[in-house]
């Protein structure tokens, strides 16, 4: 009889968690580490749970990242692009935090990635409509630090309602697809994870900024989202069983993403 136990999926990887310290990147870092992989955590705030080395950093400014990325080691086989601000943040904060700054961080990282690395990009159901912004994503698409203020008043991305989080996902998950071939010659991929509400400290911020529309959506669910619902699916887009996914959004939402699309087709 073969007592080989099969290993962990993701034994012996080095893999960035942003947004380590609360809510799904916390317990994205614990799901890493229970799957074998070596966890370098990065958040503003400081962290010991699930984390192996911690890096702490402000993503909403561009001299915090460029150190960051030049003090992370090379050899990283993953990066869960997991840190972000809810809408009730100012405009200006939650763009560069949601997309500038991470994205900013991936592009200086890439160059610090194994072969067949993964990047996983925390999304939202709140991107679903970003056929409508296509405009609007391709003006952001080298969007600088200091041109945030100017971009979020031509493009009207701010004001109540949240605009400005519902933008940031829209653009993330656009700029996912775009670059779901960008680094094939090293074999390196790039996914995204689209949760709905989920129950982390910043749940209220979303009902506080949406009202009856987040009102609306929580009675169509049987129950929000949690932490440990999303983890997974993105631990599973960070190993080596999810290679052929490249440029994918996987809606982790309980089906409201199902829903809205059969609602909108008349199904």
């Amino acid at each position: 009889m073969n007592t080989t136990q099969p290993q962990a999926p993701l034994t012996g990887k080095t893999i960035v968690v942003t947004g380590c310290a609360s809510g799904i990147g916390r317990e994205t870092a614990r799901v890493i580490k229970a799957q074998g992989g070596y966890v370098l955590g990065v958040d503003r705030t400081l962290t010991e749970d699930h984390v192996d080395e911690f890096y702490r950093a402000d993503l909403s400014d561009s001299n915090y990242i460029l150190a960051l990325s030049k003090a992370l080691p090379d050899g990283i086989d993953g990066l869960a692009n997991i840190a972000g601000l809810p809408p009730t943040a100012p405009a200006e904060l939650v763009l560069k935090v949601n997309l500038v700054g991470l994205k900013y961080l991936t592009r200086l990282l890439v160059p610090k990635m194994n072969r067949h690395a993964a990047i996983v990009n925390l999304a939202s159901l709140a991107g679903i409509g970003w056929p409508e912004s296509v405009d609007a994503i391709k003006a952001a698409e080298n969007l600088g630090f200091d041109e945030v203020e100017d971009f979020v008043e031509r493009y009207q991305v701010g004001g109540q309602g949240g605009r400005s989080y519902f933008f940031s996902k829209e653009a993330l998950i656009a700029w996912t697809l775009k670059n779901r071939w960008t680094w094939r010659d090293r074999g390196i991929r790039m996914n995204s994870v689209s949760p709905g509400p989920v129950d982390t400290p910043i749940l209220a911020d979303f009902i506080e900024t949406l009202g009856a529309r987040a009102e609306e959506d929580m009675a169509v669910m049987d129950r929000p989202g949690r932490p440990e619902d999303i983890a997974p699916v993105v631990a599973f887009l960070l190993s080596d069983g999810s290679g052929w996914l490249r440029g994918t959004n996987i809606a982790c939402d309980g089906g409201m993403q199902s829903h809205i699309l059969a609602e909108q087709n008349g199904l």
